[in-house]
C-alpha cells in the first residue's frame, strides 16, 4: 500500500510540474530564449515619424549617390575616381534594401515622390542644384574636368546626407535605424576627407 501511494504521489507532482511549465510558455512568464525573440521584434518595429522620415528620404538620396556613382565607374578619368565610385555604389545599395525592409516592417509608406511640391528636400540638394541637374552637370563633363566636379557635387552630396543622419540621432527612436545613421555619418565623413584629398592632387 505505502509503495502505491508513493508513486501516486510522485505522477500527481510530475503532472503539477508539467502543468505549471506550459502555463508559462502558454501566458505566463517567458522563457529566456522567447522572451529575447519577442524582445527583438519589438525592437525592431519600434518607430516614430522621424524613423520613417529618415528611411524613406535616405533611400532617395542613396539612389541618386548610385546614380552618380554609376557615371563616375564609366566616365572618370582617373583609377582613384572610379574606384571610390564602385564603393559608393556597392557600400549603398544594400543600405537601401535594409531600409526598404524596415518600412515594410513598420507598415509605413516606400519612398516619396520628390517632385511633390512641399516635400521636405533637407539635405537632397548639392551647390543649389537637384540630383536631375547633377546628373545633367556631371554628364556634360569629362576627362579631369568629370573627375573634379564629381567629387564636387558627391562632398556636397554626402555632407547633406550627414545632416539628414543628424536629424534622425536627434529624434528618431528605432535602435537600427539609429546606427544606421551613426554609420552614415562615420562613413561620409571620412569619404569627405578622401575626396577633398583627391581633389587637392587633381
Amino acid at each position: 500500500m505505502s509503495r502505491r501511494l508513493a508513486a501516486a504521489a510522485a505522477v500527481l507532482t510530475l503532472t503539477v510540474t508539467l502543468t505549471a511549465c506550459a502555463t508559462s510558455d502558454a501566458g505566463g512568464a517567458l522563457s529566456p530564449d522567447r522572451a529575447t525573440t519577442v524582445s527583438s521584434q519589438a525592437a525592431s518595429t519600434t518607430h516614430n515619424a522621424a524613423d520613417a522620415q529618415f528611411a524613406q528620404m535616405m533611400i532617395v538620396h542613396h539612389e541618386g549617390a548610385i546614380e552618380m556613382a554609376e557615371l563616375a565607374i564609366d566616365a572618370a578619368s582617373t583609377a582613384e575616381v572610379k574606384a571610390l565610385g564602385e564603393r559608393i555604389a556597392a557600400a549603398q545599395q544594400p543600405e537601401i534594401d535594409q531600409m526598404t525592409a524596415w518600412l515594410r516592417a513598420w507598415g509605413e509608406p516606400g519612398p516619396p515622390d520628390m517632385s511633390h511640391a512641399g516635400m521636405d528636400h533637407r539635405g537632397m540638394d548639392m551647390d543649389g542644384m537637384d540630383q536631375a541637374g547633377a546628373v545633367t552637370d556631371l554628364e556634360r563633363q569629362s576627362g579631369v574636368g568629370f573627375d573634379r566636379r564629381f567629387l564636387e557635387l558627391m562632398i556636397a552630396h554626402h555632407a547633406g546626407a550627414i545632416e539628414m543622419s543628424e536629424a534622425e540621432l536627434a529624434r528618431g527612436r528605432n535602435a537600427d535605424a539609429l546606427a544606421l545613421a551613426r554609420t552614415i555619418i562615420d562613413a561620409q565623413t571620412a569619404e569627405i576627407a578622401e575626396m577633398t584629398n583627391l581633389l587637392g592632387g587633381l
